[in-house]
């Protein structure tokens, strides 16, 4: 056999269908892979957002200023982060236009711990873009902080409409945003101060050692139906409560100095929320029920959103080596159990299936009847987050 040129070489070479350790990791709606390749591994933050955006092409038709959609939007920015994929940008600059006018204000009055999360967007577009109004509206949520109602004992409430209430689920609505205007800003001290404050605020009355859990809220007032007699504290561990609670804490850490005396607290919490979602994880599934301890109970039901927060948190806490490496076992089982609930329809386009909606205090049926959504910002969000963690672990 005469020998091949090397031209005649690369011609061949180029010929040759990709394998798939050189294919792309994204297989989006449309994208064609050769018939005699094997498949490539899909790229499902990408996929997800392809869908988000495929069912809401302009970012103003998403919702008003809110913490879910924000939620989902901080994940689209996360991935936008790792492939620089510039439209991930500009439509999560979209939303947060159509809500703050060019003088920064924001069209909607920040009267509950809700309305802080979208705050983490105006910090990174203000860092994206330089554009001065993200940091005007930016500050505007951060001064919201210096006449905030609180508790007795110093705890936010909230919202103006809960009076005397402590939600866990607040922690990460508000609590992520400061740390990280603290950082970006120029307030550090008073921005750790305070998140490590109400997050052991927020554990004094919500947390149950016994368990490992953490109930959804306290009453100061006790006046709420739902308000133990003594304790003030509601009387059962929702899921995604919980979650919030977890991914709070490790996006506090990842910012509060390691010198800073209470430090530690926060990663024993840490811990003791590892035990509980390793303690509670369905082993079939790899899941986590909607009341987390109550797996044999009629009507209780294994959820994604919760399920993705306990994954992400578990592979942050590993990564940071806040825990032990054992618990890599049950985050992989919490990961392939998320990913189960993800698929394709027949156009190529991703679902997220078992995402309760959104959720108020309440008595155990009012839990367990909560709507089981598909592509719910609750959901679709804190799987992009996951997910990009996942990917990097």
């Amino acid at each position: 056999m005469k020998p091949l040129t090397r031209r005649e070489a690369l011609k061949l070479c180029a010929a040759l269908p990709l394998t798939a350790k050189f294919a792309s990791a994204s297989l989006l709606p449309g994208a064609q892979a050769h018939p005699d390749s094997p498949a490539p591994a899909i790229d499902w933050s990408e996929a997800v957002i392809a869908s988000t955006m495929h069912r809401t092409p302009n970012p103003a038709d998403l919702g008003k200023w809110g913490y879910a959609i924000s939620l989902y939007l901080y994940g689209q920015y996360l991935v936008f982060k790792r492939t620089g994929n510039k439209k991930y940008l500009d439509y999560i600059q979209g939303w947060v236009d159509s809500q703050v006018n060019e003088a920064g204000v924001i069209d909607r009055k920040i009267t509950a711990l809700d309305f802080m999360l979208p705050g983490n967007l105006l910090i990174v577009l203000n860092k994206e873009t330089g554009q001065q109004k993200y940091r005007t509206a930016a500050d505007t949520i951060r001064h919201t902080f210096d006449s905030y109602p609180r508790t007795a004992d110093g705890g936010f409430w909230h919202a103006y409409s809960r009076q005397h209430q402590l939600w866990l689920d607040g922690m990460y609505m508000s609590m992520p945003f400061l740390v990280r205007y603290g950082q970006a800003y120029n307030d550090e001290k008073y921005a750790c101060d305070e998140a490590v404050k109400q997050l052991l605020i927020y554990a004094k009355h919500l947390n149950d050692p016994a368990s490992g859990l953490m109930y959804h809220a306290y009453d100061e007032s006790g006046q709420q139906p739902w308000a133990q007699p003594v304790t003030h504290h509601s009387s059962f561990f929702w899921c995604r409560a919980i979650g919030w609670y977890g991914m709070a804490l490790i996006e506090v850490l990842e910012v509060l100095p390691h010198h800073h005396a209470q430090r530690n607290d926060l990663i024993k919490l840490v811990r003791q929320l590892a035990g509980a979602y390793e303690k509670y994880q369905d082993q079939t599934a790899g899941r986590w029920y909607e009341v987390v301890d109550k797996a044999t109970t009629p009507g209780n039901w294994l959820e994604t959103s919760s399920s993705s927060m306990y994954t992400y948190t578990l592979s942050r806490a590993i990564e940071r080596g806040y825990i032990g490496k054992h618990y890599a076992g049950v985050m992989q089982k919490g990961y392939q159990g998320v990913l189960s609930q993800v698929t394709r329809d027949d156009e190529g386009f991703a679902h997220i299936a078992n995402i309760c909606g959104g959720t108020n205090v309440g008595d155990l049926q009012f839990y367990l009847d909560r709507p089981r959504n598909t592509d719910d910002f609750h959901g679709i969000g804190a799987f992009l987050i996951m997910n990009e963690q996942l990917r990097k672990a």
